[in-house]
């Protein structure tokens, strides 16, 4: 009996492994899928910060929006905020935990995109690396194109 108990178990435990690992196969698969048509991607450092933030956040914000505004020393400037709710229309990046969201107008100026999480000396802070961009300043938020 002992035996069976035994046996019993380890197949338990070899199912519930291999569904936890056919779920984080799924769930990176979806990201990627995300990631390759909104054509902006999220490094894993940057979804691990905005988990982190929204896990410390007691007001209900559940995404990271990031979008480009007129304005800035060299014409466009990112802009990052927390938000309760993604807007119909927002192309959403990164697992329901940490997700960054981008609006329609916004992803058209970060097509190719990847933001990035940076802590160095200097500070933390995303950064937005963006192919589009033919010039930027030396704080790192805004650009021209």
């Amino acid at each position: 009996m002992g035996g069976w108990a035994l046996s019993y178990t380890q197949i338990r435990n070899t199912a519930m492994t291999n569904a936890a690992k056919t779920l984080s196969a799924l769930t990176e698969k979806a990201i990627s899928m995300q990631t390759s048509q909104s054509g902006v991607s999220v490094t894993d450092r940057a979804i691990a910060r905005v988990g982190e933030i929204i896990a410390a956040k007691a007001d209900g914000s559940r995404a990271l929006r990031v979008s480009v505004e007129g304005g800035g020393c060299s014409g466009f400037s990112y802009k990052f905020d927390l938000v309760r709710e993604p807007q119909p229309d927002d192309i959403v990046v990164g697992p329901d935990s940490a997700a960054v969201v981008i609006d329609p107008v916004s992803l058209m100026y970060m097509e190719g995109s990847t933001i990035d999480f940076v802590d160095d000396l200097i500070g933390q802070s995303f950064q937005v690396d963006n192919p589009n961009a033919t010039a930027s300043c030396g704080c790192g938020t805004s650009f021209s194109i």
